[in-house]
């Protein structure tokens, strides 16, 4: 972690190279080529010239960047977390309160959404991504439903069952903690060396620790937009992975039901004039308008939609048939299996029947012989 000083520094640095970026010329620039976004089916690749000083202006913004997300689920997700948890219990709103939670909530979405375009500049970097305006008010509306449902539901949880929410953290916070970590000793692939060459094997693996610690920490609170792949020298999955995304959410929504589902029901004389069953409606109905939002960024506004090989509606429609069909199937199945047994039993009874009515004509053939 740095210090404040460090910080200080950086932007004060940052400041510096901006405002003599358009004095001083630059006797050394390097190139970099980017495609564009695919007109037609055809991608055209364009170079650019980054001098020195923009060079490290993209390195100081990519760092404020990393930054914001780390301070933004380390530091003020827990703190929006508790001063709502104070605040349920006093039953008692201050002005300076409502401030701090709302400028933690803002700090919170706008790391979400940091997140969100790191996701796509890392994934797409071959090709020149320009995010709308609209885009990312799509990410803020999304990213502002999900994480303060998320908050209010573990915050009413823990205020009627103390003990049993930090066994619902533990198994969040470790699932996704060792996830990554199993994908990799799965894989087989060895102990990844070159994700900074001046760090050694143990400033690797405390990197990747703390790496998969915030990823971690992002799920607690909101998808974190990416999956976490150690093997890759990246460390990010490139490839989208709309079932993952689908999995989460749905799993996401029915702990959050159920969370709330036992408030109700253990819900003490601190919610006497709450309106339980409405309070319960608006949060599902708060997170179902996020996966809204969600869908409709990546369906219209993600700057990369034209290289997705199937949107996720059409993703999801083919998990709904995948679904049915398997409803179908298995109702067939269990339709032939009910008629094989009505077909046995049909079996086992026609036997029977005829040795039955075979015994009284025998009866009576020997009474005929005793009387001739």
């Amino acid at each position: 972690m740095k210090s404040p000083n460090f910080s200080q520094e950086r932007c004060f640095e940052v400041f510096c190279i901006y405002c003599q970026s358009n004095h001083i010329e630059e006797p050394y620039v390097s190139i970099t080529k980017k495609r564009q976004m695919p007109k037609n089916g055809l991608s055209e690749e364009i170079e650019k010239e980054v001098g020195q000083a923009e060079g490290k202006l993209f390195t100081h913004r990519s760092a404020f960047s990393r930054a914001s997300v780390i301070q933004a689920f380390l530091g003020s997700a827990p703190q929006l977390t508790l001063q709502l948890y104070i605040t349920a219990l006093q039953q008692d709103v201050t002005i300076g309160r409502c401030l701090f939670m709302v400028l933690s909530l803002l700090s919170i979405v706008y790391g979400a959404l940091r997140c969100n375009i790191l996701a796509i500049k890392i994934k797409y970097d071959e090709y020149d991504v320009k995010v709308k305006p609209l885009a990312y008010v799509c990410i803020f509306l999304w990213r502002s439903f999900e994480i303060a449902t998320r908050v209010i539901v573990l915050v009413l949880f823990t205020s009627v069952l103390k003990t049993w929410v930090v066994i619902d953290i533990l198994l969040n916070f470790l699932s996704f903690l060792f996830y990554p970590w199993i994908l990799f000793w799965c894989s087989g692939s060895p102990f990844p060396e070159n994700i900074e060459k001046a760090l050694s094997r143990v400033g690797t693996t405390i990197v990747l620790c703390f790496l998969t610690l915030l990823y971690a920490g992002i799920n607690m609170f909101c998808w974190s937009a990416v999956q976490l792949k150690i093997n890759n020298p990246d460390l990010i999955s490139k490839s989208q992975n709309w079932y993952q995304l689908l999995v989460y959410y749905m799993l996401r929504f029915i702990e959050n039901a159920f969370l709330l589902l036992m408030w109700y029901l253990y819900k003490t004389d601190i919610y006497m004039y709450v309106c339980a069953p409405l309070l319960i409606l608006q949060l599902l109905i708060g997170y179902c308008t996020a996966i809204l939002f969600m869908i409709v960024f990546y369906q219209f506004f993600h700057p990369c939609k034209k290289l997705f090989s199937s949107s996720v509606s059409e993703s999801f429609q083919e998990w709904l048939k995948c679904a049915c069909c398997d409803c179908r199937r298995r109702k067939s199945s269990e339709s032939a299996e009910k008629t094989d047994l009505r077909s046995s039993a049909d079996r086992e009874e026609t036997p029977s029947s005829s040795k039955i009515s075979s015994m009284p004509s025998q009866i009576l053939n020997a009474d005929e012989l005793f009387s001739a």
